[in-house]
């Protein structure tokens, strides 16, 4: 299947010069979507994952139906504010903005293996901040998986030597 087919392209969003990849048409496939989930468990499993993580707000889509697909909980990565009790937080700057992500002061146990996952994986400054967070925690992720993977921001340079999985690298 080609993916490609389920990812719209806006131009200008959130603002001027940015092309926005689109998971709505993707999401709304059933065909689609669960071929995505598929593949992407087949790539998952061998990571030994004990949670999926998913980014604040379309990663919390895929980390959903990725965890349903191999059993697995899910662990929400938030947007600072949006979480209630203790919280552990990990500032980061985006290409427009800067901003903090958080998630819940002992919801993992330590060296829990974590899989990280979100729609799209553009320069890797939010997956970097997300995988930083998670390792406060003292869990350890095991590997990231993106929908999309924009190559020329060349957002895998972020992320390290942590093992990295991408349904669709996008020049």
């Amino acid at each position: 299947m080609n993916l490609r087919e389920y990812i719209g392209e806006i131009p200008d969003f959130p603002k001027p010069g940015i092309l926005f990849y689109d998971i709505a048409p993707l999401v709304r496939s059933t065909l689609a979507w669960n071929y995505a989930m598929n593949t992407l468990k087949e790539e998952v499993l061998p990571l030994g994952p004990d949670v999926v993580a998913g980014i604040d707000a379309r990663g919390f889509l895929v980390g959903v139906g990725l965890s349903a697909k191999i059993n697995l909980g899910f662990l929400m990565v938030r947007k600072k504010g949006k979480l209630p009790g203790k919280t552990i937080t990990e500032k980061y700057a985006l290409e427009y903005r800067n901003d903090e992500l958080e998630i819940q002061s002992g919801i993992l146990e330590k060296n829990t293996k974590v899989i990280l996952v979100d729609d799209l994986l553009a320069t890797g400054g939010t997956a970097a901040a997300s995988v930083r967070l998670i390792e406060k925690s003292g869990a350890k992720v095991v590997g990231c998986a993106f929908l999309v993977e924009l190559t020329d921001l060349k957002g895998r340079k972020a992320l390290g030597d942590v093992p990295i999985i991408s349904l669709l690298k996008v020049k």
